[in-house]
């Protein structure tokens, strides 16, 4: 039996990691990986940062693509020889292109995926919402659920959209990467880093804020005023993240920022 209750002490996400640990203890059991439905990007961070620090356990997440913010995780046993119990178990995962003319009705990946929601889908089983500008939008999901919409048409506001098969290879091929920046602002505030950071204009960058598309430490945020604290992440969607690592006061009191940008 795992350390139940020494991995669940102070959780963000306790019913969430709960039943990774109830996952993980029959992965224990039979020898067989298993993988996890999909998880938000800060549940799976989580999951990763606790379980992985169990020397039976190995752990790997697959979102479909190297940028993805919703994953599935893979808890499989390490054996005494170190190696992992079974390899090269695929992640249950299917891409599906939506199609629709959202030229006169735009939509973003909340949009889409709160229609999904609203047709009774389930959070656990959608992945990432990619939008292809005025076309559609690419969905990862799992393949018994791919299976439903292919046969399914889905009412955006007011686009109707069906569904096909995708290939892979339409997605971000690219591995994360870092960048590392030094900029001077006048203040600490959310808007004026984040447009730094981002390479977005402050008056736009506070315009995504409000909008809800910008959130700190995976949680939502709409103050462009809110000041930053170093070590704070800044997720923009589409865009990647952004950490201010550190924020030292110049001579003409002005902040000398060093900033690392994920993309």
């Amino acid at each position: 039996m795992l350390p139940r209750r020494s991995l669940l002490e102070g959780a963000n996400h306790p019913e969430v990691l709960s039943e990774l640990i109830q996952q993980a203890e029959t992965v224990l059991r039979t020898y067989q990986p298993s993988w996890s439905d999909f998880l938000s990007a800060p549940e799976w961070e989580e999951a990763e940062a606790r379980l992985g620090e169990l020397e039976e356990l190995q752990l790997r997440s697959n979102g479909g693509f190297p940028q993805a913010e919703r994953r599935c995780l893979e808890i499989s046993r390490v054996l005494a020889d170190g190696n992992e119990a079974q390899e090269d178990n695929a992640a249950p995962l299917q891409l599906l292109a939506l199609n629709g003319n959202f030229l006169f009705d735009p939509a973003d990946p909340s949009t889409i995926r709160q229609a999904l929601l609203n047709e009774g889908h389930q959070a656990r089983d959608l992945g990432d919402v990619l939008v292809r500008g005025d076309r559609g939008a690419l969905v990862v999901t799992r393949p018994e659920v791919a299976a439903l919409l292919l046969e399914q048409r889905l009412q955006v506001r007011t686009v109707s959209c069906s569904f096909e098969p995708a290939e892979w290879t339409q997605l971000p091929t690219q591995p994360q990467r870092q960048k590392r920046m030094t900029t001077v602002e006048a203040s600490l505030r959310l808007d004026a880093v984040a447009s730094a950071g981002f390479g977005v204009s402050r008056s736009r960058m506070a315009e995504l804020i409000r909008q809800g598309k910008v959130r700190l430490n995976w949680h939502p945020v709409s103050s462009p005023s809110r000041e930053l604290k170093v070590g704070e992440r800044v997720q923009l969607e589409g865009r990647g993240e952004l950490v201010m690592e550190s924020a030292d006061l110049t001579k003409r009191e002005r902040w000398r920022l060093q900033l690392t940008r994920t993309l």
